[in-house]
């Protein structure tokens, strides 16, 4: 975050310490199972207790944060348990997302998605986990936007932030593969090829499902096998 505290920004407080705290979930800068403080975290983001307070209702309602009455805030475990029933929902959503787009086959989506691989290209090469992280997300949203099915896009926002928190475990081994396997993807959205799109996107999920398992100790294959 920046040297201006959110408290000297011209926007809605609450909504702008939500962003940062899940920022800083998403990241590990906020652990799993850390305790949440609200006058330390309202003195470090500049801002008072009450927006801080709201921001926790709002991502406990998210599933980022756990809230125990008398106890107060942590943030949440994710479980390996939990982490496999977000990978069999993506397999279906963004498989379908992706058979979509290949079928609209726009060519601004398909532009916006090349202008994503190429940033995602940059901060991989230069070690920039957290933006990969950050443009993992940016990709599969711009998917589903390339789908062009409003109740899809209703779904995959709040199921992509999930993941990127999963992703967020495995960037260091998977970002250099991930963003081949997005390539690929793009390639067959492009081409308009809906059987190869939905293929390919089923494909880099379950390898992304084998990553994660390994970061938990639920296997000990290796994640790109």
């Amino acid at each position: 975050m920046s040297g201006m505290t959110l408290g000297a920004a011209h926007q809605t407080l609450r909504d702008e310490v939500t962003e940062e705290l899940r920022r800083r979930i998403l990241s590990g800068e906020l652990a799993q199972g850390e305790r949440l403080v609200e006058d330390r975290l309202a003195a470090a983001l500049g801002v008072s207790r009450n927006p801080v307070r709201e921001s926790i209702r709002v991502l406990a309602a998210e599933g980022f944060i756990e809230v125990v009455p008398r106890l107060g805030a942590t943030v949440a475990r994710l479980s390996a348990e939990e982490g496999e029933e977000l990978f069999d929902v993506r397999m279906a959503i963004e498989g379908l997302a992706a058979r979509l787009a290949a079928r609209k086959r726009d060519p601004a989506a398909a532009e916006r998605l090349r202008q994503v691989l190429e940033q995602a290209r940059q901060a991989v090469e230069a070690g920039r986990l957290e933006r990969v992280a950050d443009l993992n997300t940016t990709f599969h949203l711009a998917v589903g936007e390339a789908a062009g099915n409003s109740y899809l896009s209703l779904m995959m926002k709040p199921m992509l932030q999930r993941a990127q928190w999963v992703f967020s475990q495995t960037a260091a081994a998977r970002g250099p593969h991930s963003w081949s396997e997005h390539v690929s993807l793009y390639e067959a959205i492009a081409a308009g090829d809906e059987d190869e799109a939905q293929a390919r996107a089923v494909a880099h999920v379950a390898a992304a499902r084998r990553s994660f398992l390994v970061a938990v100790g639920r296997t000990t294959k290796h994640p790109n096998d």
